[in-house]
């Protein structure tokens, strides 16, 4: 009997299987958990937000690559992988498409649209974590490379920030480790919204080499395995000083 399986189920299949692997290669301490709780019988959704997309295609390499399709490719991956861990997850696009309202003119309007209903979808789920995947970009030194995390002012978002910063420098930073750093307020999602923010930037389009990476679907479910890995073993925060459970 010939059993036939969509591409999707076999590209989910493989992602399970490689999670396990990732997990134990990049940092796997243990018993490791979510960081953050349900909060008053409300579980946590991870948000998770592909930067850009549609006619707003984000930076670009000098290639013309444009990071908005790499954010979508990484984050489903995250997504898949943190619903196979138990977790909800909750996307802020699934296509390559810009989030905005209709009949707007021109396209500094699209994109202020955008933002807001990304501020909006965010702001209406409960409980939420928000991941927020993003590429750099450093012309001026196209030799840069590798993936930092930034995290929002709200409580828990540091030490998540660090967890996934630590299993990002194992994964993919060998050598060149980064350290985690407050994003800055210019960021209108991560300045709008009351829940614990991350944005992480997977590497740099400037850099030929890295660009090339970026690309590559195993080494795109790599980059996911270690944000999965990095918010699992952040672990659970005692609640003594009022932290998100």
């Amino acid at each position: 009997m010939v059993i036939l399986l969509r591409k999707r189920d076999l590209v989910l299949s493989c992602l399970f299987c490689c999670f396990f692997l990732g997990l134990a290669a990049v940092l796997w301490r243990g018993s490791a958990v979510p960081a953050f709780h349900v909060r008053d019988e409300v579980p946590v959704t991870v948000v998770i937000d592909p930067g850009h997309g549609g006619e707003d295609g984000g930076a670009v390499s000098p290639g013309g690559v444009a990071e908005s399709q790499i954010n979508l490719a990484v984050s489903l991956r995250v997504s898949d992988l943190l619903r196979f861990a138990g977790l909800r997850t909750r996307l802020t696009r699934m296509e390559d498409v810009t989030i905005c309202d209709q009949g707007l003119d021109t396209m500094r309007q699209r994109k202020t649209s955008d933002l807001k209903n990304r501020v909006k979808l965010v702001e209406e789920t409960e409980n939420a974590i928000l991941l927020s995947i993003h590429q750099n970009s450093l012309p001026s030194s196209p030799v840069t490379h590798g993936a930092q995390v930034f995290w929002n002012r709200q409580e828990g978002a540091e030490a998540l920030a660090e967890s996934i910063q630590d299993a990002l420098n194992t994964a993919v930073n060998a050598g060149n480790g980064k350290h985690p750093r407050q994003i800055p307020d210019s960021i209108y999602l991560m300045k709008h919204i009351a829940a614990p923010g991350i944005l992480v930037e997977c590497g740099f389009l400037s850099n030929t080499q890295e660009t090339e990476r970026l690309q590559d679907p195993a080494y795109q479910l790599r980059l996911a395995a270690a944000v999965t890995a990095g918010y699992l073993n952040a672990g659970a925060m005692e609640n003594e000083s009022g932290d998100l459970r």
